[in-house]
């Protein structure tokens, strides 16, 4: 039992006292990103499902269903929206769940521009996957069947996976991460659909990002200590213990 909280800790314990730490004070006023998120899925949720041309389902059709049918200019406009759009074939409420617990974490630790970012990427290149697997079609090994050129493509499960790999990598949860990769290979392996395959294009999406942010990171420092040298050595201070 002591061995499993020592475990449970030290895979947690950071992230949870960064969560802490970031809430102390401000509650729920940490979280405007997360919050503007669920108010969106449910007013998207309530929308889709009136029938309504002007304010109902063909509003939430217009400015939020991508399809890879669409061309560019339509789905690049749609998409940022698209990733606040619930399935309609799925229960709201674990999109809610999924979004205040993943995107609440991450916008009061990585900060609200960079979890915004990442989980436009992450929607971004699965939309992008999407065309080139139906390009590709069904006998390739990344190919999608021609019928999911016309498949609505919303939701924030890949935000949600990616953000989920970001957090695991920022704060070295390497179990927790390895668990969200194994889930999601057995889901693709299950369920080989459009949103499974979908949801690994997002865990690439989102260790590229933490990998060029992590090297960007080390090259400031390097650069931050190269200048901090050179600007004492122009100064003409002399050396320590001269």
């Amino acid at each position: 039992m002591r061995s499993a909280a020592i475990l449970v800790r030290r895979e947690w314990g950071p992230m949870w006292a960064a969560v802490r730490a970031g809430l102390a004070g401000r509650g729920w006023r940490a979280i405007p990103l997360t919050l503007t998120a669920l108010c969106l899925i449910v007013l998207f949720q309530v929308a889709q499902h009136q029938r309504n041309r002007y304010w109902g389902y063909g509003l939430v059709q217009d400015i939020g269903f991508v399809r890879a049918a669409d061309p560019w200019w339509l789905a690049l406009a749609r998409t940022p929206l698209s990733l606040f759009v619930p399935a309609a074939d799925l229960p709201v409420w674990g999109a809610l769940a999924q979004v205040l617990l993943v995107f609440g974490i991450a916008e009061i630790t990585l900060g609200r521009r960079r979890t915004l970012l990442i989980a436009y990427v992450c929607t971004l290149a699965g939309v992008l996957y999407t065309r080139i697997g139906v390009a590709i079609g069904p006998d390739g090994a990344l190919g999608l069947p021609a019928a999911d050129a016309q498949a609505v493509d919303t939701g924030p499960s890949g935000a949600v996976v990616g953000l989920a790999i970001c957090l695991c990598l920022r704060f070295r949860a390497w179990g927790t991460g390895i668990l969200v990769v194994v889930l999601m290979v057995g889901e693709m392996v299950g369920k080989p659909n459009l949103a499974s395959k979908e949801h690994l294009v997002a865990i690439v999406a989102a260790s590229a990002v933490s990998a060029f942010s992590g090297f960007s990171a080390l090259r400031r420092r390097r650069l931050s200590v190269g200048g901090g040298d050179g600007d004492a050595g122009r100064s003409g201070a002399p050396p320590a213990g001269t």
